[in-house]
């Protein structure tokens, strides 16, 4: 375990986590939504620090970063946990299982792996790296010591305190914008968008070069209307040279009653972004 950053003590030996849009009070003993921050009298502490339940190798197409160290690989970790509850997670057995300890690989391990495979970057994916926000942020300036790029490939949903405070260690981001409504992200993954948008604004900002994901999901989050002013958005916010990924959903965790997307969806919300953005990619095909 390793003392959390980002929250401050209440009355009674409560705690209040300001690490993502949630803020959190956790009583003793207790866990925030993201199931791996725990109030241990009055202290709270992150529970998978230096616990990767995933190292591996990818292309760094697959995050999916198609315009930043293109045809190269990234070393992938994550840890279990995460702070939403999407209904269509496509990592829910270690994204959403009951927390167990994982063999203990320091930073500094991370960083070996890395220069031994020669990979010229360090991806934290596959579950939501906010919540292992501390052994990221400690992995992500050894890092930048070695000259390894950090990739980012996040929900958004993270406060902005802490996120400038990422965005002076990360190369590349990757986030997945769920959706382009208020209500979709409440029914479906118990969260809200305003914060994702925020997060992408951000990261903008801060020079951070910035890829963007859109599951598309039928009856749920694929009306046309809804998916332009997604991409209006993105060229007035974030610019048109930014990439935009749609990808194709298939019936996963609990969302398996919905069929797959058809093709003829993707080609049409790709037709529509490519009249407001210069680089949009079809993905899962």
């Amino acid at each position: 375990m390793r003392e959390a950053l980002f929250y401050k003590k209440l009355k009674d030996k409560k705690v209040q986590c300001f690490l993502c849009p949630h803020n959190c009070i956790i009583s003793p003993s207790k866990r925030g939504i993201c199931n791996v921050r725990e109030n241990n009298n009055g202290i709270l502490y992150s529970l998978t620090y230096g616990e990767p339940c995933t190292i591996n190798i990818d292309p760094i197409e697959k995050k999916p970063i198609y315009n930043f160290l293109p045809g190269t690989k990234t070393l992938t970790i994550a840890t279990m946990g995460c702070n939403l509850s999407c209904k269509q997670c496509q990592n829910y057995h270690i994204s959403k299982t009951e927390i167990f300890t994982q063999p203990f690989v320091p930073p500094e391990k991370i960083i070996e792996l890395a220069l031994k495979n020669k990979t010229p970057s360090i991806s934290y994916s596959y579950t939501e790296p906010t919540i292992f926000y501390e052994y990221m942020l400690d992995i992500a300036k050894l890092a930048k010591k070695n000259k390894i790029k950090n990739i980012l490939v996040s929900n958004g949903y993270i406060s902005q305190k802490p996120l400038k405070e990422l965005c002076k260690y990360i190369d590349a981001a990757n986030i997945d914008l769920k959706a382009f409504t208020d209500e979709f992200y409440k029914k479906t993954c118990k969260a809200s968008l305003k914060p994702v948008l925020e997060t992408l604004k951000t990261l903008k900002k801060e020079k951070v070069h910035l890829e963007i994901t859109n599951l598309i999901i039928p009856t749920l989050n694929d009306n046309l209307k809804d998916i332009e002013k997604m991409c209006i958005w993105i060229k007035e916010n974030l610019g048109k040279d930014t990439p935009l990924h749609f990808s194709k959903f298939f019936p996963m965790y609990q969302l398996k009653d919905i069929p797959q997307t058809p093709l003829s969806t993707l080609e049409k919300v790709k037709k529509i972004a490519d009249k407001y953005l210069s680089h949009v990619y079809l993905g899962n095909i």
